[in-house]
């Protein structure tokens, strides 16, 4: 069963339906022996990181989020991406998760923002499952961008800056752009995500 976190701000239906026709089993849920008892870990997101890490604590969330990703398959997608990290600057400094070194902050670019639209994926060498999106669009909605050291950028994408576009650490993962609304890439990269954790999907 894959676990989607309910904590008020996601893009939950659009992800559910992306696992589902994965052919697996989803549960959206803020329920800590629901989410332990999950094979696989997803926080999504939209909106802003300190409200999002303020609905987080309100539920209690933090512990049981902090100790599924020291042992689970954990991905973070667009703000869920942003979360992975240790702090925020967005409307206010707040605590991420800090599953992966680094910061959130605003897109230092001379383009419009917020950053929305199809970009490409720049794969970086060592990460050859990820190989294949080379180039590949994906659909982006943000204007705060993860800061991390390059040994956990898998993928960047450029918009006047680089911006990480695909992250890892361990076990955890993120996507700074929406893998559901992004066509057949954004299922594949979902299927290599699950396949990495050797969970068997849907051709």
């Amino acid at each position: 069963m894959i676990a989607i976190v309910d904590y008020g701000m996601g893009n939950i239906a659009s992800a559910s339906n992306a696992f589902r026709t994965l052919g697996l089993e989803v549960a959206v849920t803020d329920d800590p022996e629901k989410l332990a008892a999950a094979t696989h870990i997803i926080l999504p997101g939209v909106g802003a990181f300190k409200a999002a890490v303020d609905e987080i604590e309100k539920r209690g969330l933090r512990p049981v989020l902090t100790e599924l990703g020291k042992k689970k398959p954990f991905l973070g997608i667009c703000l869920g991406m942003q979360l992975l990290f240790e702090t925020g600057f967005e409307n206010g400094v707040a605590e991420g998760l800090g599953f992966i070194p680094g910061t959130v902050e605003r897109i230092q670019t001379n383009e419009i923002l917020p950053h929305i639209g199809w970009n490409t994926l720049d794969v970086k060498p060592g990460f050859p499952a990820f190989a294949p999106f080379q180039h590949q669009h994906v659909y982006f909605v943000h204007s705060y961008q993860a800061k991390t050291e390059a040994p956990y950028i898998v993928a960047s994408t450029d918009y006047g800056a680089e911006i990480p576009a695909i992250v890892k650490n361990g076990n955890v993962y993120g996507m700074q752009f929406h893998p559901e609304k992004s066509g057949k890439t954004g299922m594949a990269l979902l299927k290599i995500f699950l396949q990495e954790s050797s969970l068997e999907v849907q051709a």
